[in-house]
């Protein structure tokens, strides 16, 4: 059996931690999801979507430094994993190969 391809919005929250990079934690995710992916959540919605996916693997988080604007709190930080990387790639190839011989769909943008 082979392993099952993200949802539409995890393959999202992944793009966006990748794309945000170091600094990806709850609120610059979401709007790096909003801006790029034209897709507006919560961050409720985000941290359960990203602690289901680091407890398969595909994320993991550390803590950030405690700054005073947050009340002394600290930030927890998100990556991809290798595990998620692969993920990426094997939805994305299911989506091109699906995508491909079409006639509706060809040279498509929305």
């Amino acid at each position: 059996m082979s392993e099952r391809l993200l949802t539409d919005f995890e393959l999202m929250l992944l793009l966006a931690v990748l794309r945000v990079g170091e600094d990806a934690y709850g609120v610059t995710i979401a709007r790096e999801l909003e801006e790029t992916g034209g897709r507006t959540t919560t961050l409720a919605a985000i941290y359960l979507a990203l602690e289901r996916m680091r407890e398969g693997g595909l994320v993991r988080s550390r803590l950030g430094e405690k700054t005073p604007r947050r009340g002394g709190r600290a930030k927890k930080m998100w990556s991809v994993t290798g595990a998620g990387l692969r993920a990426i790639k094997r939805t994305r190839n299911a989506f091109v190969a699906l995508w491909k011989g079409i006639p509706e769909l060809k040279g498509a943008r929305a």
